[in-house]
């Protein structure tokens, strides 16, 4: 199946491992499934003679989850890690899906990930941030599930500074060129006001957030390696297109992590990059975003 394939069509399995997972969070990730394509299948795996997987037995009805019941035979083992893989390996035989979306923080299905893509589908873990590495990287994508957070990819194992950054972008966002700018509807003392503002230096938690962006030696390897893996003769290349090659490198990258909403913001902030827009050949109305490296951060020794 083509993983570029349009991400409403996609026809997905949800596979839930109920022993690691958290029913409290599952109506949001089943919402957030939605925004990959249409889960066809939704199962999860348990041994419902425990009485710890009680709090999944509301949710089953209301979300047509289908309860897969698998016996615990050795104590302290996760019962349902087998049943979960045959019955991954049996759809993936059927050739009736597109991607599958496997929810559990256990690196025990790390193997099964890799199997599914080799067979060119597209794989969506879920789990929480505890999740071994193994089957993050497994992934084409990881979202973590906090329960007071909303649920979104995270690169928490990038760089140790990544939730200071992201306190200090929350206090004050980077300017950029690309930021759109309306006039000010107020008074002539406003105005005033606002161009004061303007010409005021950026606050310190704002140039401390761009300072550690700027000195991030993995973010900077990741951004780099991602761009000279599709650099285009020219030197420049697509904004999405660099992002999509990120996902393949890291697939649990988020700027959002970072303290940036947008991919180009992050980007302009680490000043290892220059922007240029143009409009779309077949559609002049579609503006299209490039970038291109900077020729000191491309010689700069990380």
């Amino acid at each position: 199946m083509d993983k570029d394939m349009s991400f409403k069509s996609r026809r997905l399995a949800v596979l839930i491992d109920a022993e690691n997972a958290s029913a409290d969070g599952i109506e949001t990730l089943l919402k957030k499934v939605t925004q990959y394509g249409t889960a066809h299948v939704k199962r999860v795996y348990g041994d419902w003679t425990n009485g710890q997987l009680v709090s999944w037995k509301a949710k089953l009805n209301k979300l047509a989850i289908q309860p897969i019941q698998q016996f615990r035979y050795t104590t302290g083992k996760n019962s349902s890690d087998s049943a979960l893989i045959i019955d991954a390996m049996d759809l993936l035989y059927t050739r009736n899906f597109d991607g599958f979306c496997i929810v559990s923080s256990d690196s025990d299905f790390t193997r099964l990930a890799s199997r599914i893509r080799e067979s060119g589908l597209v794989v969506y873990g879920f789990g929480e941030p505890k999740t071994p590495e193994a089957f993050v990287s497994a992934c084409d994508e990881f979202i973590y599930t906090d329960k007071s957070k909303p649920l979104e990819s995270s690169t928490s194992d990038l760089s140790t500074g990544n939730k200071q950054r992201s306190k200090d972008a929350q206090k004050a966002s980077v300017p950029s060129p690309f930021d759109s700018i309306a006039p000010s509807s107020g008074t002539k003392q406003n105005s005033k006001d606002a161009q004061k503002a303007s010409k005021a230096p950026a606050s310190t938690s704002t140039n401390t957030s761009q300072q550690s962006l700027k000195i991030d030696k993995k973010l900077l390897k990741l951004l780099k390696d991602a761009y000279a893996a599709i650099v285009e003769n020219d030197g420049w290349t697509r904004l999405g297109t660099l992002g999509a090659q990120i996902k393949k490198l890291s697939p649990s990258f988020n700027p959002k992590n970072y303290g940036h909403n947008q991919l180009w913001k992050l980007l302009k902030a680490t000043n290892i990059f220059d922007f240029k827009e143009t409009h779309n050949s077949k559609d002049p109305k579609i503006k299209e975003m490039y970038i291109k490296q900077r020729l000191e951060a491309s010689t700069q020794c990380l």
